[in-house]
């Protein structure tokens, strides 16, 4: 046996591991940190040196006086990865904390998405009767299409688009989780 037989195997992220293929969890982590350029992309960098995947990502400012953004991650793998995510985030400067959500329990999780869907007749006025259904908002409008606004729980979102497709999905536009512990504590 020689190298060019048999090459070294890839390195496996934590993903690709046959063990644990069946206890892949999704959690979603709130890190709150100092807002300064590059912090977002040390934070990507991380995840994607190790092979973690982002289902999700948010980030905007919670504080303008102290300069503080909140970064809201969804990923997912085993529950030692995520526990080893955490702890490397957590030594990243200027990372001031990070909560797994999803442990702490209680998170209220939304997103907000904007569909667009076209059609005319009765294809139009199925659109208009789901939308109402799942208080989706009409906030454009033509003779062909509409541009529905719909904020809910991911698995909301995902379900209006599919009873789209067939009606006239065009595309879609989501913001991502937003998410936040329930209860008087900050994270």
């Amino acid at each position: 046996m020689n190298a060019l037989t048999n090459p070294p195997a890839a390195p496996l992220s934590p993903y690709s591991s046959a063990v644990g293929k069946s206890n892949i969890e999704t959690h979603t982590l709130s890190v709150l940190v100092d807002n300064e350029p590059g912090v977002l992309a040390r934070v990507v960098g991380l995840f994607s040196g190790r092979g973690y995947n982002i289902e999700s990502l948010t980030v905007a400012e919670v504080a303008h006086a102290e300069h503080l953004s909140r970064i809201t991650i969804v990923t997912s793998g085993t529950p030692e990865a995520i526990e080893q995510i955490g702890h490397q985030l957590e030594r990243l400067v200027p990372i001031h904390r990070v909560t797994d959500l999803t442990l702490t329990g209680g998170a209220v999780e939304r997103e907000l998405a904007m569909i667009k869907v076209a059609g005319r007749g009765e294809d139009r006025v199925e659109a208009l009767r789901l939308a109402e259904a799942f208080r989706a908002r009409v906030i454009d409008a033509s003779i062909e299409s509409f541009v529905f606004e719909l904020t809910g729980a991911v698995t909301k979102i995902d379900q209006f688009i599919e009873l789209m497709r067939p009606i006239g999905l065009v595309e879609v536009s989501r913001t991502g989780v937003a998410a936040i512990s329930r209860g008087p504590k900050a994270m």
